[in-house]
């Protein structure tokens, strides 16, 4: 990594604290930020106490403030999944608008790169499929799931005008689905969903007729994605995510025979502005950053029920 000190807000959160968890290993001094309205200091306690980690616990909505130098700035701090957003619609759009802002702010006051975490939500329940950089969308600005949607679209255009504005070394990535250790298990995506539902031998909920599809990435592929564009000059946005697509049926049947679960697979109502595929065109990110995931799909979804499994273990125990 180019940068030597780096400020991850949401840092706390699944992939944030991947993000942490991997440029220490880099050698990087890392600024940790978080309400911990959705991310657990749990994600980062095992690096609480090494020399270059430090974890402010902060609302970015409010004011902001880092002292010394900063070389990056990566913006990871929102509610991802359904159930949080829909849980916290205010708080969503607040930290997309007025976090982005902060943060943006922080960037140029450090002459920082800043990397704004995007989403393939921006997409909608997409048009054309599979789902280039340049495809505008088609998202319901009025329905339930648009406190994500919109926040991160605005978040998008508010990123763009810093770069062109006020000269910030900007980029955006939009991430398309992505999992793996740290997910919580009643989040409510479908990976943690199924992988809790099999590793119990309760019935598997699919949502709908489970024809839907989405791309699922590993978090290590997503995490040198975004670290290789941080690491760029690219502004992007580009897509970051596997490009390897699966019905929801498909994916749930996948995860209950990994688990070596008998889970029967049970239908359920379909959320509403549910995007019916979603699968990234990552040709970009190969031509600008060399960038392709590596992780396939069966390997990612065993180390993930590995680490589910471990930690509904340890939950079942009795405390001393």
């Amino acid at each position: 990594m180019r940068a030597h000190r780096v400020v991850v807000t949401g840092g706390a959160g699944f992939l944030g604290s991947h993000l942490c968890e991997r440029l220490l290993a880099e050698g990087a001094t890392v600024i940790c930020m978080d309400n911990f309205l959705t991310g657990s200091p749990v994600n980062v306690e095992h690096l609480i106490g090494r020399p270059r980690f430090r974890v402010i616990e902060c609302d970015l909505t409010g004011y902001v403030h880092v002292p010394g130098e900063v070389d990056l700035v990566l913006h990871f701090a929102s509610a991802a999944s359904p159930t949080d957003y829909l849980r916290h619609p205010i708080a969503t759009l607040k930290v997309g608008s007025l976090g982005t802002l902060h943060a943006l702010g922080l960037a140029r006051e450090k002459g920082a790169r800043f990397v704004l975490a995007s989403t393939s939500e921006v997409y909608g329940d997409p048009l054309e499929h599979p789902q280039r950089e340049t495809y505008w969308g088609n998202v319901n600005p009025v329905g339930p799931r648009s406190v994500y949607d919109e926040a991160k679209r605005f978040a998008e255009s508010l990123t763009t005008a810093y770069r062109q504005s006020h000269g910030v070394d900007t980029a955006i990535v939009r991430i398309f689905n992505t999992y793996g250790p740290r997910m919580r298990p009643h989040d409510g995506r479908a990976i943690p969903t199924f992988v809790r539902q099999a590793v119990h031998g309760r019935p598997i909920t699919v949502t709908g007729d489970g024809s839907q599809t989405r791309s699922i990435c590993y978090v290590d592929d997503t995490v040198q994605g975004v670290l290789t564009l941080a690491d760029s000059d690219f502004e992007g946005p580009v897509n970051i995510g596997n490009p390897s697509e699966l019905s929801m049926l498909e994916l749930a049947q996948t995860i209950r025979d990994l688990a070596g679960s008998s889970s029967p697979i049970e239908f359920v109502d379909r959320p509403v502005d549910d995007p019916a595929v979603r699968r990234p065109d990552t040709s970009l990110a190969l031509a600008r950053l060399g960038w392709r995931p590596e992780i396939d799909v069966t390997t990612g979804l065993l180390r993930t029920i590995s680490w589910f499994e471990q930690e509904l273990l340890e939950k079942s125990r009795p405390a001393s």
